[in-house]
């Protein structure tokens, strides 16, 4: 297969992002999203990222802002080189917990490097995420994102699902957004909340609680 080149963003929970080069491939390159957040009732017909992540609020978060994050991401696109980043300050204890289909993956600074990344890949990340945000008056705000998919000028489909737990008996959920939709799926439960999301352009989200 002809080697083409490219660049990929994929953008990772609260500025941090995947940036890659030397793609071998560029999937349904034909009509493309320009950035324009667009919810997809119906899955597209060829393979897509599914982006997930696992966020744990404590009592302890309340007053530092740090969280714990676990990641994984499924079917990751064909690869020579490619790097997972976080904002600088806000990432602490970055580890690689299991990859197949890639070749190498080791942290560098507040990123993550990866070598030769087979099509269908799968990588799983553990760190702490300093995503909570004291808005005041006892609300405090989790924002997420931005998440896209990104070639070239152009943004194709991805997954990102989101499960947060939070202490129930600290705090008070009051609003997700953006709202449900066709494409947009929230779930609530006693101190959880999921998001499932499957889309083309930016997604941010924004989680609000308030303190009990």
């Amino acid at each position: 297969m002809t080697l083409r080149r490219a660049f990929l963003l994929l953008a990772i929970l609260s500025a941090g992002g995947v940036h890659a080069d030397e793609f071998f491939d560029l999937r349904g390159a034909g009509d493309v999203n320009e950035g324009t957040l667009n919810f997809l009732a119906e899955p597209p017909a060829t393979p897509y990222h599914h982006h997930q992540n696992r966020i744990r609020l404590t009592a302890e978060s309340l007053t530092t802002g740090w969280v714990r994050l676990e990641q994984c991401h499924d079917n990751l696109d064909r690869v020579g080189r490619a790097q997972i980043t976080f904002r600088e300050g806000y990432i602490r204890d970055l580890k690689v917990e299991s990859s197949s289909q890639i070749e190498s993956a080791w942290i560098e600074g507040p990123s993550v490097q990866l070598r030769n990344v087979a099509e269908g890949a799968h990588l799983c990340l553990s760190a702490e995420t300093r995503a909570l945000r004291n808005a005041g008056g006892g609300f405090y705000m989790l924002h997420n994102g931005p998440y896209m998919r990104k070639f070239l000028d152009g943004y194709y489909p991805m997954r990102v699902s989101i499960d947060v737990a939070y202490p129930e008996a600290l705090l008070a959920l009051v609003d997700i957004t953006p709202a449900v939709q066709p494409g947009l799926k929230v779930g609530e439960a006693p101190g959880a909340i999921s998001v499932d999301a499957l889309f083309e352009g930016e997604l941010r989200t924004l989680i609000q609680f308030q303190r009990k």
